[in-house]
């Protein structure tokens, strides 16, 4: 039996920091491709030799601020890939690219180089909130990037931020409206969080903008809930969204609690060894990770061993953001408050499977802190 495995890619380079992105990102002046093409490779390479897995169904470049890469890099990348695993015929493989010009350029190349579907981040239709989100583009260029990729790819999702500061039901509906005239297949839709450690978190902290309170959140959850599933794009996941058939390959991975090997710096993985499910966590510091992986081939920080508990915990915690919900008769729950959360209406059993409501999964960490005892 052919145990499949994805393979996420982190790049952790930007041109600038988001103010409210608490991701693994930094600004470098410059970046030897050479020599970071050879240290993912050598990873990729320690992994092949300790984890399972028989074939690669996903490949995910993340980041930061992938589409920084060289179409080179990505390319060397994938063709290593190749030469150790076998590679599902269609492999879904993901590039996350801003919509700059300059990125957007180069989409064509890293279509060559092997990428097939590409994550742009557009984050806002209008020039003032894309501003103070930090982002280097502006909504025309996003509405140009677009166009670009439609030319060049089949496979393209777009993410969006909303339940920004001020905004109303109606400027949302009016946005979404726009949204949708440009969504192809999938969109992932993001309520803005304030992170901690975030520049964000000091300056709402200390009062510089507010966000939607909690009630005007869910109104803003609901409205976008109704106008995709109106638009057939209904959520697979909590902020995931997709017509039929067009679902990110890659994140069901993470959802279903599938096998992925994390490369490079910060990239966190669930991998079998020697039958065993392991977390692993790689050293976040680039100039450290680059250093530890020429000298130990990974730059692995921690490996641990996960026991039954904590792999059913996690998979609870994964499946119940899905609408497909998560098959629940081997992990052990507290039957009274199970039974509760079903009769409050925040989930719902379908034989053994345990399905996470519209209003569950609006409030689905509460509901987990509940049912995980």
């Amino acid at each position: 039996m052919v145990k499949p495995l994805s393979i996420y890619i982190h790049w952790p380079f930007c041109l600038s920091k988001c103010p409210y992105c608490d991701f693994n990102s930094h600004i470098a002046d410059s970046v030897n491709h050479a020599r970071w093409l050879s240290c993912f490779k050598r990873e990729l390479s320690y992994f092949k030799n300790t984890v399972e897995g028989d074939q690669v169904v996903s490949i995910f470049f993340g980041g930061g601020t992938p589409s920084l890469m060289r179409p080179e890099t990505v390319q060397g990348i994938l063709e290593y890939i190749h030469d150790l695993w076998d590679v599902k015929k269609g492999c879904e493989i993901t590039l996350e690219a801003n919509p700059t010009s300059i990125e957007a350029g180069k989409f064509q190349d890293f279509k060559n180089a092997g990428i097939n579907r590409v994550s742009i981040g557009v984050q806002a239709l209008n020039d003032r909130d894309l501003k103070f989100l930090g982002r280097q583009h502006s909504a025309q260029e996003a509405l140009s990037a677009i166009d670009v990729a439609d030319k060049i790819f089949d496979r393209r999702t777009i993410d969006i931020i909303y339940a920004r500061p001020e905004q109303t039901l109606k400027e949302w509906e009016e946005e979404l409206s726009r949204a949708l005239k440009i969504i192809k297949g999938h969109a992932s839709l993001y309520q803005l969080t304030i992170e901690q450690g975030t520049p964000f978190y000091t300056s709402h902290k200390r009062g510089d903008f507010s966000v939607p309170t909690s009630d005007a959140g869910a109104d803003l959850y609901d409205l976008t809930q109704d106008m995709m599933e109106a638009a057939g794009l209904p959520a697979y996941e909590v902020s995931n969204h997709a017509a039929e058939g067009q679902e990110s390959a890659h994140n069901l991975t993470y959802w279903r609690y599938g096998d992925y090997i994390g490369v490079g710096p910060g990239a966190h993985g669930r991998v079998t060894i020697d039958g065993q499910k392991h977390a692993t966590r790689i050293h976040r510091a680039p100039d450290i990770w680059l250093d530890r992986v020429e000298a130990h081939e990974h730059g692995l920080q921690g490996c641990e061993a996960l026991s039954k508990t904590d792999q059913g915990e996690e998979a609870l915690m994964m499946g119940l953001r899905l609408s497909e919900g998560v098959d629940i008769q081997s992990i052990p729950l507290n039957e009274g408050r199970l039974s509760q959360l079903v009769r409050e209406g925040d989930l719902m059993q379908e034989g053994t499977r345990l399905i996470a409501t519209r209003q569950g999964r609006l409030r689905l960490n509460a509901v987990l802190s509940y049912l995980l005892v």
